[in-house]
C-alpha cells in the first residue's frame, strides 16, 4: 500500500527581490499597458461589440470615450518615471475600473462565452494588483 504524505512545512518562500522583481514588474506593467491601450482603442472605435456590451450593462455610449481616455492617461502615468502620487491614483483608477467592470458583468449576467467577460476583467484586475505590488521603492509613494 502506498501512503501519500504532505511535504514537511518549510519556511516562507523568499519574496521576489532584485532583478527578478524588476523583471516581474516590467513584464506585468508592459502587459497591463498593452491591454489598456488596446482596450482604449476598442472603446474609441467601438469595435468588436464594445458598444453592445456597454448597452447590455446599461451605460450610455459616451461612457466609452470617458473610460478610453482614462485608460490612456492611466497607462501613461504608470509608465513614465516620477509622479508617484499620480501613479497611486492611476493604479486606484485601474482597480476601480476593472473591479467595477467585473461586478457589472456579474450582476447583469453578461458572462460572455465561457465566462469570457469575467475572466478578462478578473485577469486584468490581477495584473493591476501585481504591477502595483511589484513596484520598486523609487516608484512607491513615501509615507508621511
Amino acid at each position: 500500500m502506498i501512503t501519500l504524505q504532505a511535504p514537511a512545512p518549510t519556511a516562507d518562500p523568499a519574496p521576489v527581490t532584485g532583478r527578478g522583481r524588476e523583471i516581474a514588474f516590467w513584464t506585468t506593467t508592459a502587459l497591463l499597458g498593452l491591454i489598456l491601450v488596446s482596450g482604449a482603442f476598442g472603446e474609441f472605435s467601438q469595435q468588436a461589440g464594445t458598444l453592445e456590451t456597454e448597452s447590455i450593462l446599461g451605460f450610455p455610449p459616451y461612457f466609452l470615450y470617458l473610460i478610453g481616455t482614462w485608460k490612456l492617461l492611466g497607462t501613461a502615468a504608470i509608465l513614465v518615471p516620477g509622479f508617484r502620487r499620480l501613479k497611486e491614483w492611476a493604479y486606484a483608477g485601474m482597480f476601480f475600473n476593472m473591479s467595477g467592470a467585473f461586478i457589472a458583468h456579474a450582476v447583469r449576467h453578461d458572462f460572455g462565452a465561457g465566462g469570457y467577460h469575467l475572466l478578462v476583467t478578473g485577469g486584468v484586475l490581477v495584473l493591476v494588483v501585481a504591477s502595483w505590488a511589484l513596484r520598486s521603492p523609487d516608484r512607491v509613494l513615501a509615507a508621511r
